[in-house]
C-alpha cells in the first residue's frame, strides 16, 4: 500500500473514483478539475496504489475561520474503489491527511457526508475513525 499525492498521470483513475462517489466525471473534465486543484496552495489530493493500480483517493484544502483562531482543513473528497473497500484503505488516507492537517498546523478538521441511504456505511467510519456528526449542510446552485 501506498499513499502519495497525487500527479496529472492519476486523472483517469481519479476520474474514476469521482464516479464512484456518486459524481461522473469524464476525463477531460477532471483534467480541469485537477489542474485548477493543483495549482491552488491550499489544496491537496493523496491517492492509494494498491497491488499496481490507484484505489483511492483524499482531496482537501485549509481555510480560515471567523470564530477561533487558527486554520482547519476541510476534507472534499474521499473515496475508495468498491471492489477493494474494507481494506483499511479508507483508514490510511484519512490518517495521512490528518498527520498533513497537523504538519500544516490545523487546529481541526471538518468533512461534509450526504444523507443519503448510500452513504450511512461512510457515517459509520467517520464515527469510527473518531468523527463525531456537528451540524446540518445546505446548499443552493448558483447557475
Amino acid at each position: 500500500m501506498e499513499i502519495r499525492k497525487a500527479v496529472s498521470e492519476d486523472i483517469k483513475e481519479l476520474a474514476s473514483l469521482m464516479g464512484e462517489l456518486g459524481y461522473p466525471t469524464t476525463l477531460e473534465q477532471m483534467k480541469v478539475r485537477f489542474h485548477n486543484i493543483e495549482g491552488a496552495s491550499d489544496h491537496y489530493t493523496l491517492v492509494a496504489g494498491y497491488k499496481g493500480r490507484i484505489v483511492g483517493m483524499i482531496g482537501f484544502h485549509t481555510g480560515f475561520l471567523y470564530s477561533e483562531d487558527g486554520i482547519y482543513v476541510r476534507i472534499i473528497a474521499l473515496v475508495v474503489d468498491s471492489s477493494v473497500r474494507s481494506k483499511g484503505i479508507g483508514k490510511l488516507l484519512l490518517a495521512e491527511a490528518e498527520n498533513y492537517a497537523r504538519k500544516l498546523g490545523a487546529n481541526g478538521i471538518v468533512l461534509n457526508s450526504g444523507n443519503r441511504s448510500e452513504r450511512e456505511h461512510a457515517h459509520q467510519f467517520y464515527k469510527n475513525m473518531g468523527y463525531s456528526a456537528k451540524s446540518t449542510g445546505f446548499v443552493k446552485s448558483l447557475i
